[in-house]
């Protein structure tokens, strides 16, 4: 319980800069959010490429862990220009879908989990240790951007579904 809540004390002070430069984009959904933010240009073009701009930009809540444009680079070289061709769609689909979890999962509440059902139907690991909060082995870098249908954490590396 007290390392539980050392790590809440952590992200609370992760997150205060963050909420106070995005107080307003709860009036944004989580596409607009993305697309405003500008790190991540890959996963919105990547979100397009696949269709899924209205299943985010819809009622939610969602809660999206997100890949930085820095996270995609680290994927091997010619990945991402791959999964973006057409005939790699439903591949991409199941990707981006792995970062997503029905409902609405505050920092706190993510870090009460075990693990979190993805929408595309396997879970991801949560853990936390001295070093931070992860999904599987993607560091959580930024918490609890509030969207209009939901948030968004942001992460270090590509959530890889089996």
């Amino acid at each position: 319980m007290k390392k539980l809540m050392m790590m809440c004390a952590a992200l609370a002070l992760m997150v205060s800069p963050v909420m106070a430069a995005d107080t307003a984009t709860a009036e944004k959904n989580i596409v607009e959010t993305a697309v405003g933010a500008g790190s991540f240009k890959t996963l919105v073009a990547a979100v397009k490429a696949a269709g899924l701009v209205e299943a985010l930009s819809g009622k939610g809540p969602l809660t999206v862990f997100a890949p930085t444009d820095e996270a995609f680079a680290k994927l091997p070289k010619g990945t991402v220009e791959s999964l973006l061709k057409p005939e790699n769609k439903a591949k991409l689909v199941a990707i981006l879908k792995y970062h997503v979890v029905a409902g609405d999962y505050p920092a706190a509440k993510v870090l009460q989990s075990d693990e979190l059902k993805t929408l595309e139907g396997q879970s991801l690991a949560v853990s936390s240790n001295d070093g931070g909060a992860f999904v599987n082995k993607s560091k959580i870098v930024k918490t609890d951007i509030d969207c209009s249908n939901g948030v968004i954490h942001v992460i270090d590396s590509v959530l890889m579904p089996n």
